[in-house]
């Protein structure tokens, strides 16, 4: 049985690429999503006028609901048609449809439920990018590290993705974030799935555009965003869903961490005013629970990247999917 692959292209502001993209799409996809996200150029009435393509189907928006509320309208189009395998390009021509395959390999093989781009596994083209962008990636793919569980990603605002059918419809749509953080929520809600997802080397095209990733919102949004997603994180995986020993662990390490260091800087402090030397048993009692406290989160999150997803789900929702139909 042949698998069915559709594109979702969302579609703001890119009247003088989309066309391009779209001819570019290869005869392994069946359906291309074109999503007018209320684009003020109207993309999706250009496609529509200009574009003889049989695959494409134009959706429309009347209100700007951000890369992320296009992709998921074009996740629930593909998957109330029955679609296989469902792959989301951008519109501006940054992205090669070409590459389509080598996305959807992982998943057809059962290896992966979702693959994203990865810009940073060709050493020789990693220089071309520039140095603002390269120090930003490495930030956020850091942060979104530590909030989604996939310490083995990186590129996290990379857009080129796959995903299954039985993974997408069990996304939690309503609540994935709709804008500049998309990307990095999907990888958090896809973990709380236990879903694998696989990084797909690609390379990287700049021309003149401007980045519009902002610093202050790296600094504001994404900081805040990735620490309450780490948070709820472990909460599901460590406390509501399963009980180890990194449950205790983290808990136990924060605390003598915190008292450790609140403790030493009180007698620190202290010491300074009065101008007597701090005791060894102050000494002490100071670094011990620094140390053990650091050992403690050490642990946690050595245990924590030992429980990366790495077995595929999509096929067991399919047949859980099958097994309820039967019933």
């Amino acid at each position: 049985m042949v698998a069915k692959i559709a594109v979702v292209i969302p579609s703001y502001k890119v009247k003088e690429h989309i066309l391009g993209v779209i001819a570019a799409v290869g005869p392994e996809v069946g359906r291309i999503y074109v999503v007018d996200d209320c684009c003020p150029v109207g993309s999706g009435d250009f496609v529509e006028a200009n574009c003889a393509d049989p695959r494409v189907v134009v959706l429309r928006h009347q209100v700007n609901q951000g890369v992320g509320g296009a992709v998921m309208t074009g996740y629930q189009a593909a998957i109330e048609e029955g679609v296989d395998i469902i792959v989301k390009v951008d519109g501006d021509g940054q992205m090669d449809p070409a590459l389509i395959p080598n996305f959807v390999a992982p998943i057809l093989a059962g290896e992966a439920d979702y693959t994203k781009g990865n810009r940073f596994y060709d050493l020789e083209r990693i220089s071309q990018m520039p140095k603002l962008r390269l120090f930003g990636n490495a930030g956020l793919s850091f942060l979104t590290k530590l909030s989604s569980g996939y310490w083995n990603l990186f590129d996290p605002t990379n857009g080129y993705t796959a995903i299954h059918r039985n993974v997408a419809s069990h996304l939690p749509m309503a609540k994935i974030s709709r804008r500049y953080f998309f990307e990095t929520d999907m990888l958090f809600r896809l973990n709380t799935l236990r879903a694998v997802v696989m990084d797909v080397p690609m390379h990287a095209k700049y021309g003149d555009e401007v980045s519009n990733l902002k610093i202050s919102q790296v600094l504001s949004e994404f900081l805040t965003k990735n620490l309450r997603n780490f948070c709820k994180r472990v909460f599901y995986n460590y406390y509501l869903r399963n009980l180890s020993l990194a449950s205790l662990e983290l808990p136990a390490g924060l605390i003598l961490l915190l008292f450790g260091t609140v403790y030493g800087l009180q007698h620190w402090l202290f010491s300074i005013d009065s101008g007597q030397v701090a005791s060894s048993g102050t000494v002490m009692l100071a670094a011990m629970p620094v140390l053990v406290g650091v050992q403690f989160l050490l642990a946690f999150f050595g245990q924590d990247i030992a429980s990366t997803p790495r077995h595929a789900i999509h096929r067991r929702l399919d047949r859980s999917a099958l097994s309820k139909d039967q019933a």
